[in-house]
């Protein structure tokens, strides 16, 4: 099996003193979408540098490691893994020599023709030194050019966007990526928009990150998203922007407004919180269970669960307790880490549980374990009745496009029916988000890419027979 990256956090900045320092505030600000492993790689424009250290931002990265790498210009990245090495080469950034010079990229996505290709340029003697798709990108660099014929390319960028937009021609999937060249930095965002990728600036210095949330920590102004399809190139000269490729329709994933960026983060058109309130809204509306509280799973059961409170006109009480030292348990690469590490970072609170009916609201329901300890944790300390109420629809399709959902067999929502999965979770009653609310929860819902919910795929995926929407 390949070892894929996926559901990352990546950052760039140019036109810094110290963007080493930037770098470091900017992804330690996504930390969220990534715990295993973080790198950042910086130009002085002459040569580039690069750390890549396993663990957390402020654990890994030290004083010394960024006065080494000094510069103007830098991406960081941080990642968890899904199969294969969890710590190793596959760390982003990636380096690779080229005719271009050293090139650095951050990639956050998932490119579905990553075998075929792969196999395609070992045949035709390419050296690839990385199990990771990201490595293709630079790979395919200096094997091609190519330029739509409606470009028209600014003289500073004849001779390192032809070969970007070759090697963007030959891969299909889902990317935003950011290539740091010595002397530039390019942003790209693939043509269906699958995944974020925005623009800050403060003063004279400009900024891309995964979240929004990355500008705030360096107090800098969100500036706008890249497009889906646009290739952005800055560089001393200024700032150019292209489309060679386009889409007839587009696929941002709807699991971001769910699940991963931060409530308080602007993404697709939406700020985070709205959206993720408005699915609790609905799901109240949906409902018609009898309670006394409203409990959220902490973090990212809270806004949902505000948001069904008020609309059922409970009280919000804070029945789960969250230990904040321990990381997010859906990213753990294995079921085992995940199982210990529900335990590890919820406690119930007795003291607002105890005799109460309790409608406890979480983001998702993907394999059902954390679910089934939750309402064990719950009735333990005293709940009379336990109604576990999910804020989107049962996941029933793996994820092809850059999140870590297990296989078609693994999730629960395929193997059992409602009454069944409540029944194994030990809930008193389930119910889900309908896909029509998940849907009216955001603006222009034909522009996102619901397949785990909905089972219809955007894009055909290599080896698979899966329903195109």
């Amino acid at each position: 099996m390949p070892y894929l990256i996926l559901m990352c956090g990546i950052f760039g900045v140019f036109n810094a003193e110290h963007a080493e320092k930037y770098a470091f505030y900017g992804i330690y600000a996504l930390q969220h979408r990534g715990q295993e492993s973080v790198g950042i790689a910086v130009s002085d424009f002459e040569e580039i540098r690069l750390v890549k250290k396993s663990g957390l931002v402020l654990e890994a990265i030290k004083k010394e490691d960024l006065e080494a790498i000094k510069g103007y210009s830098a991406i960081a990245h941080v990642r968890y893994s899904t199969a294969g090495d969890p710590g190793g080469i596959n760390s982003q950034p990636l380096i690779r020599d080229t005719s271009l010079g050293r090139v650095g990229v951050v990639h956050n996505g998932n490119l579905v023709n990553y075998l075929p290709l792969k196999l395609e340029l070992e045949e035709e003697g390419i050296k690839l030194y990385h199990t990771s798709d990201t490595e293709l990108f630079l790979a395919l660099l200096d094997l091609g050019e190519y330029v739509p014929s409606h470009i028209r390319l600014h003289p500073a960028d004849r001779e390192v966007l032809p070969k970007v937009f070759y090697a963007l021609s030959r891969v299909k999937g889902a990317y935003s990526l950011l290539f740091l060249f010595k002397d530039r930095l390019v942003a790209v965002r693939d043509p269906m928009g699958f995944r974020p990728l925005l623009m800050g600036r403060l003063k004279d210095t400009v900024l891309f990150a995964s979240e929004s949330c990355a500008f705030d920590i360096l107090q800098a102004e969100l500036w706008r998203e890249v497009k889906p399809g646009e290739v952005v190139v800055i560089d001393r000269q200024g700032i150019r922007s292209y489309f060679p490729f386009t889409s007839d329709r587009k696929a941002m994933c709807i699991f971001e407004l769910v699940y991963f960026s931060k409530p308080e983060s602007f993404v697709f058109g939406n700020w985070v919180y709205r959206a993720r309130k408005r699915m609790g809204e609905l799901l109240a509306y949906e409902d018609q269970v009898e309670a006394d509280i409203v409990v959220p799973v902490p973090d990212s059961g809270l806004v949902p669960a505000l948001g069904y409170a008020q609309a059922k006109g409970l009280p919000l009480e804070l029945g789960l307790i969250r230990n904040h030292y321990v990381g997010r348990s859906f990213i753990e690469p294995t079921q085992e880490l995940r199982d210990i590490k529900v335990l590890m970072k919820l406690n119930a609170n007795r003291a607002v549980l105890e005799g109460k009916r309790v409608v406890v609201i979480d983001d998702s329901l993907v394999r059902g374990t954390t679910s089934k300890k939750i309402v064990a944790m719950l009735k333990r300390a005293g709940a009379k009745e336990v109604h576990m109420r999910i804020a989107s629809p049962p996941v029933v399709g793996p994820c092809y496009f850059g999140i870590d959902t297990p296989t078609r067999e693994e999730l629960i929502a395929n193997r059992m029916s409602l009454e069944d999965i409540r029944r194994f979770i030990g809930a008193d009653s389930l119910r889900y988000l309908s896909l029509e609310s998940l849907r009216a929860s955001v603006e222009s819902p034909q522009d996102y890419c619901d397949a785990c919910f909905s089972n219809l795929y955007p894009l055909e995926v290599e080896g698979t027979a899966l329903r195109i929407r």
